[in-house]
């Protein structure tokens, strides 16, 4: 089955790099455009509104990190953050900013490309779900949008994924290796961690007071529910 097109800004101050990850995605059908700082793909992003950003990390003039934390305040655009550090702290701060996926390098390209495809189709998916309601929690497949007491929430796609599996069920405790197989799929060399980020970071999101939430509960030893209202 042919990937879900898209429009896909890669920035890379490695312009070897850049160029074959381009010409992977141009052969998935995806239109690239390339940058080589941070200022640019702040520039880039606002100016063509992508619909997924492949970020180094490690850029000139502003740095990944930092345009993932500027462009997450600005918008839900999808996110894959590629770089040098591969220790998992530096992976759990990626994820706590707002990336929606983390890759080490070296990268193979056919990895990347179907990290990509899996976050697109997944998003596109979403048009195919009906509204899911929790109390004053609302959960729009559709529109891919997110409500608390009629106020809207930017989630980014793995904090999206993670709402929607649980409020599909309330009550139901699904486990972190559910969560994991349903949300993140093949994405083999995620952990229980990375759950447990997105989790901290949709409850900051949805939740008034996130170290007592009334949405997502912790359910100790098992995993995380929806809760019933």
């Amino acid at each position: 089955m042919r990937a879900v097109t898209a429009r896909i800004l890669v920035a890379d101050d490695d312009p070897k790099h850049a160029q074959l990850i381009r010409l992977y995605l141009e052969r998935e059908g995806h239109q690239v455009l390339t940058v080589g700082d941070g200022r640019a793909a702040l520039e880039q992003a606002r100016a063509r509104k992508p619909d997924l950003i492949v970020l180094d990390v490690m850029m000139p003039l502003v740095d990944g990190l930092d345009v993932c934390r500027i462009l997450r305040a600005e918008s839900d655009v999808a996110i894959v953050m590629v770089t040098a550090r591969s220790a998992e702290n530096d992976m759990l701060l990626g994820l706590d900013i707002g990336a929606d996926d983390y890759l080490a390098k070296p990268v193979s390209p056919r990895e990347l490309t179907a990290r990509i495809r899996a976050l697109l189709r997944r998003a596109r998916n979403n048009t195919d779900s009906e509204v899911l309601r929790a109390g004053d929690l609302e959960v729009d497949g559709p529109r891919f949008e997110v409500r608390v007491a009629g106020e809207p929430v930017r989630l980014t796609a793995k904090e999206f994924g993670i709402l929607e599996l649980l409020a599909r069920e309330p009550g139901r405790v699904f486990t972190r290796a559910q969560i994991l197989d349903k949300v993140f799929g093949f994405e083999n060399d995620v952990s229980d961690r990375t759950v447990d980020a997105h989790v901290v970071n949709l409850r900051r999101k949805i939740e008034k007071d996130p170290a007592d939430p009334r949405y997502v509960q912790t359910v100790y030893g098992r995993g995380y529910r929806m809760a019933e209202q």
